[in-house]
């Protein structure tokens, strides 16, 4: 493939310098520019065109959200990652970022994080990974959340819309879990608000982001949606009509005991390189609801989830995914569209109905019943 050109937009001549080298390191990549501020950075990328851009979220005279409403107005398809701390008010910054039309996000390197050389591993690992998946969006992706996104995935069995509605399983639903990462904010924040105030049954939530950003995201996801939206605490009910986030660096479970639904956080180790992760979450969910889950896996980088999903399908459980062409990434629903999977491989815009109407299912059969 040719060689993929990123600028660098970040008024720290440090973090110029740290990430022109760390860029130039890999032979896929080069780091075609760099620029002080957002009103430089503008004239960089009229003038080289770059793939990409990583842009810095606080600078002088142009800051980053500043810049990238410009970038979207004028490059509308040009992929940005935003550089940001990982701070309350950086936090909230990525999620303005996200909101008006970045890509994705990676978190400069903070304290107690190892020694200078495996926090340079771990940004290299995360940035490299993420420049390549949002460059390169064919039908490939990653085997883990922060490794190359180059891969190949063997196709098998893709069945989009594969079943209407009337099709599906008649096996009553108890619980909705949702895995997603690259993209997942605005992928979010277009399905939960889509969903009824009195959906019958409880949300799971995975989404790939560190502490704070976890429970800034719930909180923007509670004001633009009917049901109620949290972040994950350790032995709360669940309830029908609230969804809950899994918080960052923390698996989320869930179990079931004496009829009573409740959620679960623990430390263990990442799986797919993740924590939280959509397998855990998943699994967890397969062994105590068995065919009363419903399954969502939305757009993201790797394949985490697919592990889940063939315990949810051998559980006897219902999944969806979202289809390629609406997603940022076709990483983690197509890793499970192509494992044949997938009972619906579907737009975005028509997730949260045809969440409701597998719901609208389980409804109708009780009240035959």
């Amino acid at each position: 493939m040719d060689t993929i050109n990123v600028l660098v937009i970040d008024d720290s001549v440090v973090v110029r310098r740290f990430l022109s080298e760390l860029i130039s390191a890999d032979p896929e990549l080069a780091c075609a520019g760099i620029a002080p501020n957002g009103r430089i950075g503008l004239t960089k990328i009229e003038q080289i065109r770059p793939d990409l851009v990583i842009l810095d979220v606080e600078m002088p005279e142009m800051d980053g959200l500043q810049s990238l409403v410009e970038i979207r107005r004028r490059w509308p398809r040009l992929p940005v990652i935003m550089y940001s701390s990982l701070t309350q008010r950086g936090a909230r910054a990525t999620l303005d970022a996200l909101e008006l039309g970045a890509h994705e996000y990676v978190t400069k390197p903070g304290g107690g994080g190892g020694s200078p050389a495996e926090v340079q591993d771990r940004v290299r690992a995360d940035l490299v990974s993420k420049i390549k998946a949002l460059v390169v969006r064919r039908t490939t992706a990653s085997p883990s959340c922060q490794r190359s996104a180059t891969q190949t995935v063997p196709k098998r069995n893709i069945r989009p819309h594969f079943a209407a509605a009337g099709e599906l399983p008649r096996a009553a639903i108890e619980l909705v879990v949702i895995g997603t990462s690259t993209g997942g904010p605005n992928a979010l924040t277009e399905v939960l608000p889509q969903l009824a105030r009195d959906l019958p049954e409880p949300v799971a939530i995975v989404q790939h982001m560190p502490p704070l950003f976890t429970g800034m995201l719930a909180e923007r996801l509670d004001n633009k949606s009917a049901i109620k939206v949290r972040e994950a605490k350790h032995g709360v009910p669940l309830v029908p009509g609230e969804a809950w986030v899994a918080p960052g660096d923390y698996h989320l479970l869930v179990t079931k005991s004496g009829g009573r639904m409740t959620l679960e956080l623990n430390q263990e180790a990442p799986e797919n390189s993740c924590r939280p992760s959509a397998d855990v979450l998943f699994r967890s969910a397969a062994f105590s609801y068995g065919s009363g889950v419903l399954a969502v896996v939305l757009t993201g980088m790797g394949a985490d989830g697919l592990r889940g999903c063939e315990n949810v399908r051998a559980a006897g459980g219902t999944i969806m995914v979202q289809d390629e062409a609406t997603s940022v990434v076709w990483g983690m629903p197509g890793y499970v569209a192509r494992a044949g999977l997938a009972e619906r491989v579907l737009p975005l815009g028509q997730i949260a109905s045809a969440i409701q109407a597998r719901l609208r299912i389980e409804r109708q059969a009780s009240q035959k019943g």
